[in-house]
C-alpha cells in the first residue's frame, strides 16, 4: 500500500462482515395456500407488475437497464453473443471476497478511506464522469486517448458489438454479485462518495464491480481496434475501473475481480465467430470515421483527464 501513503486519511470505517447482506435481503416472502386458480391470478398480476415501467423522479437520471436498448430506451437490447455454456462461470474463476480482517481485507478499506481526501480534485471529478456506462458513454470517456470525439449515429457497427459484448458482461458479474452477497463500502458510514446515495445502490452487490468488468473489456476490444493505441486505451480502462474506488462505490478487490471477469469474458468472445466478424467490420467502421474530418475532444477536459491520470495506479 506504499502508494497509498499520499492519500491517508484518519477516517475509521465500521467493520462489515463482507459475507453477510441485510437481513432484508434474504427473508423469502412466503404466500398463504391458495386455490390453484387463485394462486394463477395473482402470479399473472404480479408480473404485469414486475413489467410495468417504473417512474423517475423529474431531475433524476437513472442508470441505464442492462435489459434495454441504449439507442431506443424502452425496446428489448439486442441479444448477447455467448450461449450460456461458452459463458464464463466467475464463480468459479474469482478468488473469493477478502475475509473479514484480512491482509486484502485490510488493503480494501486503507484505499477507502484514504482516497476519500479526493473530494474535489481532478481525479475525483473524472470518477465522478465514470459513473456513464454503456456504448455511447464509453466512447466518449475514451475520446482523450483516441484523439477525436466519435460521433455514435456514424458508428453503428461499433455501438452494436459494444452494446451486445455488455450484455454477455453483465451476464458474467451476476451470479458472483448474488454468490458472495458483498456490501458495498458506504454502507453503514457517512463518508462521502461521488454520486447520490440511495437505498437501491446500497442493496445492490459489490463483488466484482460491473463497472471495472466493462471498462476493461470495452478497453481490451478498443485497443483491438486501434492496436497503435493499446497502451492509453488500456491505460484509460484501468483508470475507469479505478473510479469505481475513488468514487466511493467499491473496493479495490471488487475492481480487481472486475478485470479479470472482463478478461474472461473478452477471451471468450474471440472464440465466438459472429462477435469476430463484427469485431471486423466495427474495426473499418471506426478507422472509417477516425480518418474523417473529426470533431477534437475538449481540450480542458482531456488536460484535467491527464492530470488525473497522473495519479499512481491504485494497488494492494
Amino acid at each position: 500500500m506504499g502508494r497509498l501513503s499520499r492519500w491517508s486519511g484518519s477516517g475509521r470505517v465500521p467493520q462489515i462482515p463482507s459475507d453477510r447482506a441485510p437481513d432484508s435481503m434474504l427473508r423469502t416472502p412466503t404466500l398463504p395456500l391458495l386455490a390453484p386458480a387463485a394462486l394463477a391470478l395473482l402470479l399473472s398480476v404480479a408480473v404485469r407488475a414486475e413489467d410495468a415501467p417504473r417512474p423517475v423522479s423529474p431531475g433524476t437520471q437513472a442508470a441505464p437497464s442492462l435489459g434495454a436498448d441504449t439507442l431506443k430506451p424502452g425496446k428489448p437490447a439486442v441479444k448477447p453473443y455467448l450461449a450460456d455454456a461458452a459463458l464464463p462461470d466467475a464463480v468459479q474463476i474469482l478468488p473469493s471476497p477478502p475475509a473479514h480482517d484480512a491482509p486484502l481485507d485490510k488493503a480494501d478499506r486503507a484505499a477507502f478511506n484514504s482516497t476519500r481526501v479526493l473530494k474535489g480534485t481532478p481525479r475525483w471529478d473524472l470518477a465522478a464522469n465514470d459513473v456513464a456506462e454503456g456504448a455511447a458513454a464509453v466512447l466518449e470517456n475514451f475520446a482523450c486517448v483516441l484523439g477525436t470525439r466519435i460521433d455514435q449515429a456514424r458508428v453503428p457497427a461499433v455501438i452494436n458489438l459494444l452494446e451486445r459484448a455488455r450484455l454477455d458482461l453483465a451476464r458474467a458479474t451476476r451470479a458472483p454479485k448474488v454468490h458472495y452477497r458483498r456490501l458495498r463500502p458506504f454502507v453503514g458510514n457517512e463518508a462521502p462518495i461521488c454520486v447520490q446515495r440511495s437505498q437501491a445502490l446500497a442493496d445492490s452487490f459489490s463483488y466484482p464491480s460491473g463497472h471495472a468488468t466493462q471498462g476493461w473489456a470495452y478497453a481490451l476490444i478498443l485497443a483491438s481496434l486501434v492496436p497503435e493505441k493499446a497502451t492509453p486505451i488500456l491505460v484509460r480502462g484501468r483508470a475507469y475501473g479505478e473510479s469505481r474506488i475513488v468514487c466511493g462505490v467499491h473496493w479495490l478487490s471488487d475492481v480487481a475481480a472486475g478485470r479479470l471477469t472482463g478478461t474472461a469474458v473478452f477471451a471468450a468472445l474471440m472464440g465466438d465467430a459472429t462477435f469476430r466478424a463484427d469485431l471486423d467490420r466495427a474495426r473499418a467502421e471506426l478507422r472509417s470515421a477516425m480518418a474523417a474530418p473529426v470533431t477534437a475532444p475538449d481540450q480542458a477536459a482531456c488536460t484535467r483527464e491527464t492530470d488525473a491520470l497522473r495519479e499512481p495506479p491504485l494497488e494492494f
